[in-house]
């Protein structure tokens, strides 16, 4: 990975962000602020890329988070919106709007529960499948060019490191899983 931003890109380089961090605070781990500072970037620019591949195929990273959840689900590949909302760490009223979206695009399915009137119940429709696969084949050829240049023992050593620091997190901030607010 180029230290060095891309071509009319602004950002100053990771070197010259740390450089600028210990300017104006002492106590900086150069090491540790360059692993963060790097994750966070990944992250935002893989947002980005996933961003632009599923808008080819005319979905938002949002309804692509839903389309995921039902599918992690299992079969049938149906969940109540308070589950999907908490699964994606949004507001109820946040989710009522996607779902809403979604059912008018025909990505997703609103029924009432046979057992329960009252519930109702959220489903993936053959459409939705058919974007999230085509997605995932998608996303598989953007991940392994981006991880071309790692053995396959690089690969899973950076993995499990990775999984380290998801597990402190997630033990530190067990509620960190959502939102501050909602996006859409």
């Amino acid at each position: 990975m180029a230290d060095t931003p891309g071509p009319g890109a602004s950002e100053p380089s990771l070197d010259e962000q740390i450089a600028a961090y210990q300017r104006e605070f002492q106590d900086l781990d150069p090491q540790v602020e360059k692993v963060v500072s790097a994750l966070s970037r990944l992250n935002r620019r893989m947002h980005v890329a996933y961003g632009r591949q599923t808008a080819e195929l005319g979905i938002s990273n949002a309804e692509w988070e839903v389309l995921k959840a039902l599918v992690l689900a299992g079969d049938p590949y149906r969940l109540g919106p308070g589950d999907l909302a908490k699964r994606l760490g949004l507001t109820p009223a946040a989710m009522t709007h996607r779902i809403d979206r979604m059912v008018a695009e025909g990505l997703v399915t609103r029924e009432r529960d046979e057992n329960n009137r009252v519930r109702v119940i959220v489903g993936i429709t053959e459409e939705g499948r058919g974007k999230w696969l085509e997605a995932m084949r998608m996303a598989t050829v953007f991940e392994e060019e981006l991880l071309q240049d790692l053995s396959g023992e690089e690969r899973g050593r950076l993995g499990e490191m990775l999984t380290r620091l998801l597990r402190r997190v997630e033990d530190a901030q067990p509620d960190a899983g959502g939102r501050l607010s909602d996006l859409d």
